[in-house]
């Protein structure tokens, strides 16, 4: 075997940075991705900073732009739709596992998260939001005990991203939807996984409504799923 010219970890740390660029407004649907200013600003060779764009733009967070290059692409509202439908049966399935799967040390776990979910939002902050919103999710999917749902999940996450950005930006005064969290996180830990599951796809049916209406809305208040 050759040896490799960059490190996974090091395309995935600039496909991250970039990714929370274009959730937090700083690369904006439409703007040209420049190669080699990304990569000054992050200090690393153009090879990371290419392979990231190539992932991104299998990704549909990307297009090709008219001659050449690439440019951040629109948010298609009928993506947007899909993403959650899938989003909501597989997420059904994690939450009713995790209620099956539930203990002790978990239930200190999501305390915690619920709380940084609260902070996250008092503060303002549409990074921390986003974060502590993957984080819960993220928190779920491992309870559920099933190895898969993470990786399939992961590309589900990088448009949701996007999504949730795009909704939080354009808000006042996002909305709190840890209420919604706690209830789901209730459920979880009372074990009844029928109910979770019903009451995880009903949160991310209701999301994609009040996302898709939103997209671009300035005069909505945000929400996260």
């Amino acid at each position: 075997m050759k040896i490799l010219e960059s490190q996974p970890k090091l395309v995935e740390q600039v496909h991250k940075a970039i990714l929370a660029e274009i959730a937090e407004g700083k690369l904006r649907p439409g703007e040209r991705i420049i190669q080699e200013q990304i990569a000054q600003e992050l200090g690393v060779s153009r090879q990371p900073v290419q392979q990231a764009l190539v992932l991104l733009k299998n990704q549909g967070v990307l297009r090709d732009a008219p001659g050449r290059g690439l440019l951040v692409a629109p948010l298609d509202p009928q993506l947007v739709r899909q993403m959650y439908e899938m989003r909501s049966v597989i997420e059904g399935l994690a939450f009713r596992k995790a209620a099956e799967h539930f203990t002790d040390t978990a239930k200190t776990q999501g305390e915690q998260l619920l709380l940084a979910g609260r902070r996250a939002v008092l503060k303002g902050s549409v990074a921390e939001m986003i974060a502590a919103d993957m984080a819960f999710h993220t928190f779920i999917y491992e309870l559920a005990g099933n190895p898969l749902i993470g990786p399939v999940m992961e590309t589900q996450w990088v448009n949701a991203q996007r999504v949730m950005g795009s909704v939080l930006l354009s808000a006042d005064k996002p909305r709190d939807i840890w209420d919604e969290h706690e209830a789901l996180f209730e459920l979880v830990a009372s074990g009844d996984g029928l109910r979770a599951e019903e009451a995880a796809r009903k949160h991310l049916e209701d999301a994609a409504d009040f996302m898709i209406a939103r997209m671009g809305d300035p005069s909505g208040s945000a929400n996260a799923a």
